[in-house]
C-alpha cells in the first residue's frame, strides 16, 4: 500500500510540478494551461501512453487535468466502438457525468453555504 501512496505522490507531484513552472515562467495564463492539460491528456490517451501512466500511478494520474482528458478521451474511445459516429458526441459527457455532477453540487452547496462579499 506504501508504495502505491507514494507512485501516487510521485506522479501527481511532476504533473502538478510542471504545471507550477508553467505558471511561474510562461506568460500564459492559467486558464490555458488548465486548457493544456486537458488536451495533453486527450492526446497521451490517444497514443497509448497515459493507460500504462495511469494504471502505475493511480490516483496520482487520474486525479490531475491531464486524467480528465484521459477519461474524456476513453470515454469517447468506447462510445464510438459501441454506438459507432454517434459516440463521438456523447462518450465524453457520458465518461465523465459523475465528475461533472459531483463539481456542480458542491458548487452550488458552496455558493448557498457561504455569503459572497464585494471587493472593496
Amino acid at each position: 500500500m506504501m508504495t502505491e501512496l507514494l507512485k501516487a505522490f510521485l506522479v501527481g507531484g511532476i504533473i502538478c510540478g510542471v504545471g507550477q513552472l508553467l505558471i511561474d515562467y510562461t506568460k500564459l495564463t492559467p486558464a490555458r494551461i488548465l486548457t493544456g492539460f486537458v488536451v495533453s491528456g486527450v492526446i497521451l490517451s490517444a497514443l497509448g501512453l497515459y493507460k500504462p501512466l495511469a494504471e502505475f500511478a493511480g490516483a496520482g494520474a487520474t486525479v490531475p487535468l491531464t486524467g480528465f482528458g484521459h477519461l474524456l478521451a476513453e470515454g469517447v474511445r468506447k462510445a464510438v466502438d459501441r454506438d459507432g459516429f454517434l459516440g463521438i458526441f456523447t462518450g465524453g459527457l457520458t465518461a465523465s457525468s459523475a465528475g461533472i455532477t459531483a463539481a456542480l453540487i458542491a458548487g452550488l452547496w458552496a455558493s448557498l453555504m457561504f455569503k459572497p462579499k464585494d471587493k472593496a
